[in-house]
């Protein structure tokens, strides 16, 4: 009974160590951010930069509100999160799948992973023209960029995961008659969830990436056309804005991926 109320006392210890961790890693965080800005703010206003090269939070802020009053900056936004979303479910989807077929079929895998690496280190941003002339401008060929920039790093990821399952648990199954589908249910896909959450990780990243990119080159809408145009008419107030919102709305993705991890770990 003493060993159980020992082990209740050091738990609860525990819990309330990794809560207080918990908390003290996010006060950091935010002390980090809350000094950066403050910095940044004091330059800008001593003159030390100059916010027409550099902006300042205080400008950035006045800028976000001025385009969110006018209604343009919610359909960037929208535009951008819809083409990063669709593009980073179809790149997950297609890359876990083709995985699994090169997993499925060794001699398919032997003959593919050689062009993998070089569609991987193909810079994709040179197929940008070609993108637009196959299915034309706008959120289409945005996505499709998106898919380009993720696929291949989910394929490469997923199948480096399912090629290193323990061979041992795999000859088990084979003892029990299990199937191949069976080890892949079972065994292969199971295996691989922690890297499957490293990839959807990655893929959070590298989809805005593809996302920006494509709006840079041919889209009307989203935050990449909207940094292109503050660009061009040098208003660099909105080139960080944009920038800015961008990096909250991939924080908030990546934050969704975060209980999935914590669930299954």
């Amino acid at each position: 009974m003493k060993k159980k109320i020992n082990n209740s006392k050091a738990r609860i210890q525990f819990l309330r160590k990794q809560k207080k961790d918990s908390i003290l890693v996010w006060i950091g965080r935010l002390a980090i951010i809350t000094l950066f800005l403050g910095v940044w703010e004091l330059l800008s206003v001593s003159g030390i930069i100059d916010p027409f090269f550099f902006s300042s939070p205080s400008r950035i802020a006045t800028t976000i509100v001025n385009l969110s009053q006018e209604g343009n900056l919610w359909i960037h936004i929208w535009t951008s999160l819809y083409e990063t979303i669709i593009g980073f479910i179809l790149a997950t989807l297609i890359g876990f799948l083709l995985a699994i077929v090169l997993w499925w079929s060794e001699k398919l895998r032997k003959s593919f992973e050689p062009y993998l690496v070089i569609l991987n280190s193909l810079p994709k941003i040179a197929l940008g023209p070609m993108i637009i002339l196959w299915v034309g401008s706008g959120s289409t060929a945005t996505i499709v960029m998106c898919i380009l920039i993720c696929v291949v790093i989910t394929t490469i990821s997923m199948l480096n995961a399912f090629i290193s399952c323990d061979n041992n648990k795999i000859l088990l199954l084979k003892s029990m008659h299990a199937n191949k589908w069976q080890i892949l249910y079972k065994l292969i896909v199971p295996n691989a969830f922690p890297q499957l959450i490293s990839a959807l990780k990655i893929n959070v990243g590298m989809s805005w990436v593809g996302t920006i990119m494509g709006e840079y080159l041919s889209s009307k809408a989203g935050l990449g056309y909207l940094i292109n145009y503050g660009s061009q008419i040098l208003k660099l107030d909105i080139v960080m804005a944009s920038i800015f919102i961008l990096c909250i709305l991939a924080t908030g993705m990546y934050l969704l991926i975060v209980p999935i991890e914590r669930r299954y770990k």
